[in-house]
């Protein structure tokens, strides 16, 4: 059987976490329905309680030996040992079990909003191609020293910083940079770590170290954003440090003050470990920064990497919001909206582009071939010499075709465009268009 879906989003302390309180409810149903009193119905109840709570009390015992006394795990022992003191047997349980439960479900929303962070920078390069002694060799991004060359393939991500030194290409730099439209490299231009190399292979001369690159700064901002906390989230860290203490103190003054009047010592004890756990402040502690971060988490599985709870905060009083168009408002894909043939039919002049591009990698090629939308036949073209950053030069049956940027001047080729009475390309006139 398969288990549901939230269960196996869960990691293994979540689901040892789960397991244990379905197993304490069980038996704290149990020993509600066992018909048992006195000293047997305390040994009933301490099986369940023993089961949900023997990691708070040890929590609360090893935070008191490092100094760290007065925290939600102290108030949880005290309140719940209280109740089996009092013979409230079913509460002292009931409270433990109910707590674990609230501690399950912040650790999944916290683990959510982390793997959404995750897989919104999930731009780290696993190895890096480095030339040594003649010979490709896969190494660690660590471990490249500066200086050294590297070679990165079509499709791998940039593992380092550097310049380069052979080879052209397009890189995609969305991830970084938030442009969709890829950036054309050639020789002596430098490169980011985390791109994604579109096309051809690059050799690439490193300038930085891995734990200087572009890569490393920004997943170091990343692991670092939970530490740029919002001023709420600080005052309530200052608050809880007065707070839990003012609380015990409290509570002690309750249990022992009216019964020294009154003489009712079980009634006042009983009333302190209620007030204890009422003003228990864990879920004020918890609830603030878990808000933060889980609108951190929110922001990133829609795309939106927000760097820190006080940033969070700013947002709130933004009242004007300026976007970058192409690759958030659109999508930043090539698309051919219009044809403007001067001498030859739409379809005509389309299936040449497209055979003229057919070899190519870049996006706009493969707009042109997604827009004609029918096999190409490749065996009719031929010559094809592509030059990057300006466009594609080929012989199509024995004539030149020639596809290009519009602010582009593509060299002679000898040959001349066809004027016979079934044309075989369209005379240079205005270029098919393209949006984004």
């Amino acid at each position: 059987m398969k288990a549901p879906a939230f269960v196996q989003n869960m990691n293994r302390k979540q689901k040892r976490s789960l397991y244990t309180i379905l197993i304490a409810a069980a038996l704290f149903i149990v020993a509600l329905l066992l018909p048992v009193e006195g000293i047997w119905e305390l040994l009933v109840y301490l099986i369940p309680y023993g089961v949900i709570g023997w990691r708070v009390i040890w929590k609360a015992v090893r935070n008191i030996s490092r100094g760290q006394v007065f925290d939600e795990n102290f108030l949880m022992c005290v309140a719940s040992i209280g109740a089996m003191c009092a013979g409230e047997y079913k509460e002292a349980v009931a409270v433990m079990l109910f707590y674990q439960v609230g501690e399950l479900f912040e650790s999944c929303a916290v683990g959510k909003s982390r793997r959404s962070i995750a897989a919104l920078m999930d731009i780290r390069p696993d190895v890096a191609h480095v030339e040594r002694d003649g010979a490709l060799a896969d190494v660690d991004p660590e471990e490249v020293e500066i200086g050294e060359r590297i070679v990165i393939q079509p499709g791998e991500r940039v593992p380092l910083d550097g310049e380069v030194i052979e080879g052209a290409s397009t890189l995609d730099t969305a991830a970084l940079t938030g442009e969709s439209v890829p950036r054309e490299i050639h020789p002596g231009e430098d490169v980011i770590s985390g791109c994604i190399n579109l096309s051809g292979v690059l050799h690439v001369r490193v300038n930085k170290r891995f734990g200087e690159s572009t890569v490393a700064r920004i997943l170091e901002l990343v692991e670092n954003a939970s530490s740029n906390k919002a001023r709420s989230e600080n005052f309530i860290t200052k608050f809880a440090r007065w707070y839990t203490p003012a609380v015990c103190l409290a509570a002690l003054l309750l249990a022992v003050v009216p019964s020294l009047i009154t003489g009712d010592w079980g009634e006042w004890v009983s009333r302190a470990l209620i007030f204890l756990v009422v003003s228990c402040p864990c879920a004020l502690v918890i609830s603030v920064p878990l808000s933060f971060f889980g609108g951190i988490g929110g922001a990133s599985a829609n795309g939106i990497l927000i760097k820190g709870g006080n940033f969070v905060e700013t947002l709130a009083q933004v009242d004007t919001v300026v976007f970058d168009k192409t690759g958030t408002l659109t999508q930043g894909n090539f698309e051919v909206t219009a044809i403007h043939p001067e001498k030859v039919p739409e379809q005509e002049l389309l299936e040449i582009a497209a055979l003229a591009e057919n070899y190519s990698t870049h996006p706009i090629s493969a707009s042109l071939k997604r827009a004609f939308g029918l096999p190409l036949d490749e065996s009719r073209i031929s010559d094809v010499e592509e030059l990057s950053g300006k466009g594609v030069i080929a012989t199509w049956t024995g004539t030149s075709a020639r596809t290009a940027a519009p602010s582009c001047t593509l060299p002679p080729t000898g040959r001349t465009w066809a004027t016979s009475s079934s044309p075989t390309c369209s005379s240079p006139g205005p270029r098919p268009r393209f949006r984004r």
